[in-house]
C-alpha cells in the first residue's frame, strides 16, 4: 500500500469513527484496527497534536452556569442543577456545605 493508499484508508476509517458515536478503543476493537495507528493518522489528518480519546468519552457532569437577575431581597443564592433539582438559601457562610454536598453529587 503506497502512501496515498493509506492516507485514503485511515480517512475511511477516521470518518466511519466519527460516525458511530464509539470511543476511539472501542472502535478500533469493534474493526479489529491497531489503536495506537488510529490515534496516529487521526492526530496526523486533523492536524493537531493534543486530539485525544476523550471526545468520545461522557462529559464529567459539569453543568453550564448562567446569571439571573439578583434578587433584591436576598443575598442568598439558588444553584438548579439538570433535572430540575435546586439548592437554595447558599451564602458565603455556607459555601463548604456546597461543596460537601456537590462532592455527592
Amino acid at each position: 500500500m503506497n502512501s496515498a493508499e493509506r492516507t485514503h484508508y485511515w480517512q475511511q476509517h477516521i470518518e466511519h469513527w466519527r460516525d458511530t458515536g464509539l470511543s476511539g478503543a472501542a472502535f478500533c476493537k469493534q474493526q479489529s484496527l491497531s489503536y495506537h495507528q488510529f490515534v496516529y493518522w487521526r492526530r496526523k489528518l486533523e492536524g493537531t497534536d493534543d486530539a485525544t480519546d476523550t471526545e468520545r468519552t461522557p462529559t464529567s457532569g459539569f453543568a453550564r452556569v448562567t446569571q439571573v437577575a439578583a434578587s433584591p431581597l436576598s443575598d442568598d443564592l439558588t444553584l438548579k442543577l439538570p433535572g430540575g433539582m435546586a439548592i437554595t438559601g447558599l451564602h458565603a457562610g455556607n459555601v463548604d456545605l456546597l461543596g460537601a454536598i456537590l462532592r455527592q453529587l
